[in-house]
């Protein structure tokens, strides 16, 4: 398998990442096609130059990579699965990516059900806000094989700053859960960072100017700095159910490696009470 320019992408999964990692593959002149479960989001792509198809189906027949983007596992299945899921679709040789987060074991389970039909399968969840998204400049966690992942190539460069093979599949899809625990962590402790240094009469804006300059600064704590200074002036960019999703997969993982997230399951205590 050799890479190729100018490969026929279709993208299934319209949110508000989607839509940007769609518009970055767009913008490096690669034909798109679209499907999207609510119709009215199709339109940002269809006006942008994309062409709209009515089934997943439609969708794989008319590309040689497919990327989906969407909330969990059963999503994904529901638009693979089925007559006129993509499955049914997939050409030979083709190559479906999910860069979603719906961990290793739907990952591995679906890569087969993928490798069955004659085509690859690649887990590449993303890392990253959707400014970055916008800016195509993404963290890809990838798993698959090699010369799949080399074939899919100028789709990656199209939305992603880096990406890092880890292995087969499953692989992505296992980092990104522990990326997310540790973002999990990472978040309710500047949460609490910050309100100690308030309650000690710090101005909550200096007490963010010394964590996103000093030791704890991270990529992640310096894009989130509006989040946590003016978080009511602030558009929500992942909510607590999605996090809370997320935190189940990883104890999951934890669960088959027989060890305990003492931090994590903290965390996500936090985020329950957070979310009612």
């Amino acid at each position: 398998m050799t890479e190729r320019a100018g490969l026929a992408v279709g993208f299934a999964g319209l949110g508000r990442m989607g839509t940007q990692m769609a518009l970055r593959v767009l913008g490096a002149g690669l034909p798109l096609t679209v499907w999207n479960r609510s119709p009215a989001r199709l339109e940002a792509l269809t006006s942008a130059g994309a062409r709209a198809v009515g089934t997943p189906k439609a969708l794989a027949e008319e590309s040689e990579v497919v990327l989906t983007m969407v909330s969990d596992a059963d999503a994904l299945r529901s638009i693979l699965r089925g007559d006129e899921g993509a499955l049914a679709g997939l050409r030979p040789g083709s190559i479906l990516i999910d860069t979603s987060t719906i961990g290793s074991a739907a990952a591995v389970e679906l890569a087969a059900e993928v490798t069955e039909r004659g085509a690859h399968w690649i887990d590449a969840p993303v890392s990253g806000s959707t400014a970055l998204a916008e800016k195509g400049e993404l963290t890809l966690m990838l798993g698959g094989e090699a010369d799949a992942i080399e074939c899919a190539a100028p789709v990656f460069d199209a939305i992603s700053r880096q990406r890092f093979h880890l292995g087969g599949a499953g692989a992505g899809a296992a980092m990104k859960l522990a990326v997310q625990a540790v973002l999990a962590v990472l978040n309710e402790a500047v949460a609490e960072g910050l309100v100690l240094a308030e309650r000690a009469g710090i101005a909550r804006d200096a007490a963010y100017d010394v964590f996103s300059g000093g030791v704890v600064a991270a990529p992640y704590v310096l894009y989130k700095r509006d989040a946590f200074v003016r978080p009511d002036d602030t558009p929500v960019a992942f909510t607590v159910d999605l996090m809370r999703k997320d935190l189940r997969l990883v104890f999951e993982l934890a669960r088959e490696a027989g060890i305990e997230l003492t931090a994590v399951r903290a965390a996500d205590e936090v985020l329950g009470r957070a979310g009612g």
